[in-house]
């Protein structure tokens, strides 16, 4: 019995050193000059896009590092003291496609003793903001280096020159992943008055992007890119009708700063801005659509409150250069158009969320308030349209079909259209 109990524990203290070994010989610890640890590279992420590439370093403590542009070769030079050196980091330059618009290609290395460097060739001039967020929600310290053009994409340039593109003949009727194709107008059409009297352009919103996913769903879903196909899918839509023009705060996978998306309506002088996002809750169980305008006197309930505080903090995950003032979030919201563009506001939450009810339950069947900072444009009706709970099992599966965000976004054109029909759009000065 003794010796049976002695063989138990030597096998089992054999196992832990076994396993303490293993562990030394995955997870060695790298030391620097002074015998302070080195800071690990935790996880590399390069988001392309044609209003900028970002690119996140995301490590396990603060760090220390310089940058500098080059010219002849065009390159930008990041030095980091004192950092681990690892296969993290190593398998940087790999995450650069072909097609990234403003970088070549990265090369990184040790430069010289308890220095890093990453070297980046580029295609253009640019202008870069580098800077370090501090550790939230899922995401430990990160270094963030925003390649921008010298010359910032001008919204207003890119939505006149996509109007003016001609649809190559051949491709007039190809179906889309996410649009139908364009039926010729019937015989009883022929000859019939627009239902909107002028040009409109409405501005649409995909919440979140990059390196905020938004909510999660149970089954991996994330909230950023439910909302961008929804947000594609109601593009196409209203680009078919008369009279109608739509421009996409972003177009692709990447994070856009709040404050920017409300820059960019603004520039174009849309005449309504639609922000699409998927709801979420602790609770599984809760459901339905749901549409926000701006509160200038406290939300209308608790729920809003805590909603607008989650979608605000969008920039705190996203990543927002804190250094760069914004002197347009800033200001007080005490417009003389902002009571005006609220009730406007009110008028198309009502007419969308009246449409959102015939093709999925209402959370709550009166339009919300809260200060969302994306509805604060105090010239443009805003809404922020919840268009389910990705949280819900149910709700997730049907946020992620095609056929529902199709019933979806023709909902919210059909909302748009009511909205429009009670409320002819205004005369304004000429953007194209």
């Amino acid at each position: 019995m003794l010796d049976e109990l002695s063989r138990r524990i030597s096998r089992r203290d054999a196992l832990k050193f076994a396993a303490a070994s293993l562990t030394l010989l995955v997870t060695p610890a790298v030391f620097g000059a002074n015998g302070k640890k080195l800071p690990s590279i935790l996880a590399v992420r390069v988001w392309p896009a044609k209003d900028y590439t970002r690119i996140t370093l995301e490590y396990s403590e603060q760090i220390k590092f310089t940058h500098l542009l080059v010219k002849d070769p065009l390159r930008m030079v990041v030095d980091i003291e004192d950092v681990e050196f690892n296969s993290v980091l190593q398998s940087l330059p790999g995450k650069i496609s072909g097609n990234d618009p403003y970088i070549k290609l990265i090369r990184a290395g040790r430069n010289r003793p308890g220095i890093v460097r990453l070297v980046i060739e580029l295609k253009e001039e640019i202008k870069p903001q580098v800077f370090t967020l501090k550790p939230i929600g899922d995401y430990g310290h990160r270094l963030v280096l925003d390649l921008s053009p010298a010359e910032p994409i001008d919204p207003l340039m890119a939505l006149l020159q996509k109007s003016s593109e001609p649809t190559p003949p051949e491709n007039r009727n190809e179906k889309k992943p996410f649009e139908k194709p364009i039926e010729k107008p019937s015989p009883t059409d022929t000859g019939k008055k627009p239902e909107i009297s002028r040009l409109v352009t409405i501005v649409l919103d995909p919440g979140h992007g990059g390196e905020d996913p938004g909510a999660v769903g149970r089954g991996g879903s994330h909230e950023k890119n439910v909302t961008l196909s929804i947000a594609r899918r109601l593009k196409a839509k209203i680009d078919e009708q008369p009279n109608m023009r739509s421009l996409l705060t972003r177009d692709g996978d990447f994070f856009i700063p709040l404050s920017q998306r409300v820059q960019k309506a603004r520039r174009v002088q849309a005449d309504l801005l639609v922000s699409v996002h998927a709801d979420a809750f602790i609770n599984p169980m809760a459901r339905g659509s749901s549409v926000f305008v701006l509160s200038e006197h406290g939300a209308s309930s608790s729920a809003a409150r805590w909603l607008a505080q989650r979608e605000n903090a969008a920039d705190l995950i996203g990543g927002v250069n804190l250094g760069v003032k914004d002197p347009y979030l800033a200001r007080t919201l005490l417009d003389l158009s902002q009571t005006a563009t609220n009730n406007d506001s009110q008028k198309l939450g009502k007419a969308v969320l009246g449409e959102l009810g015939h093709i999925n339950t209402l959370h709550k069947g009166k339009v919300e308030q809260a200060a969302f900072a994306v509805l604060k444009a105090p010239d443009i009706p805003s809404i922020l349209v919840e268009t389910a709970f990705i949280s819900n099992p149910d709700e997730e599966k049907r946020l992620t079909d095609d056929a529902y965000q199709d019933k979806m976004a023709d909902a919210i054109l059909r909302g748009i259209k009511r909205y429009f029909a009670k409320n002819p759009p205004q005369a304004k000065s000429k953007v194209a």
